[in-house]
């Protein structure tokens, strides 16, 4: 994909479950209208889209009157292939970013790799099993997913902090931010930043 091509895409899935759409520019303004029948994920994503600069739409109606995993776990989906597909083969881009985005008394470590090798990992501290009525333990579903579709290397580490809301407000403001570095133009390289020549 050339660098002065529009970095934008449009995703929509539709199962028995859940029913999505997202709209992602990369280069936009951090300008989000986030509905996911999920209000603590709408929040979560709303930061990422600030913190990233991306220009995000996300509609989503799903089976939330059972639980919020395949709404969460679907975003996830969308949301990767969304970077992919606006990406194309990873050309001209940074490809690497990090970030240590303090959070009141917790500190999230995040760093992402665009390198069609998706890979997650996963580590913090113990988290309450709530935040309101959302189930925490959806964070990690999000993240494999997103990581899985969007052909990213990711490891995000908390290695303290005592609210789960700080907590998990601290690893998306980073990934914004990890997100927006990989994904930065670089001039200096002409396809994918690769000694191999291909991703």
């Amino acid at each position: 994909m050339s660098s002065s091509a529009p970095r934008e895409s449009r995703i929509s899935r539709q199962t028995k479950e859940t029913d999505i759409k997202i709209s992602l520019n990369i280069d936009g303004q951090g300008r989000s209208n986030i509905m996911t029948g999920v209000p603590f994920m709408d929040h979560m994503l709303t930061l990422f889209s600030v913190h990233g600069f991306f220009d995000l739409d996300i509609s989503a109606d799903g089976d939330t009157e059972i639980d919020d995993h395949h709404t969460v776990e679907d975003i996830g989906i969308c949301l990767g292939q969304a970077f992919r597909e606006s990406l194309g083969n990873f050309s001209d881009i940074k490809r690497y970013g990090h970030c240590l985005l303090p959070m009141d008394e917790t500190m999230a470590q995040v760093a992402v790799d665009f390198s069609n090798r998706p890979f997650l990992h996963y580590d913090t501290v113990t988290l309450d099993q709530k935040v309101g009525t959302f189930d925490t333990q959806l964070i990690l579903e999000f993240l494999r997913a997103f990581s899985q579709n969007g052909g990213i290397t990711m490891h995000i580490e908390v290695k303290y902090g005592v609210n789960t809301h700080h907590i998990i407000e601290a690893i998306f403001k980073g990934m914004g931010r990890s997100i927006d570095q990989a994904t930065a133009i670089n001039l200096k390289t002409r396809g994918p930043l690769s000694s191999k020549g291909s991703l």
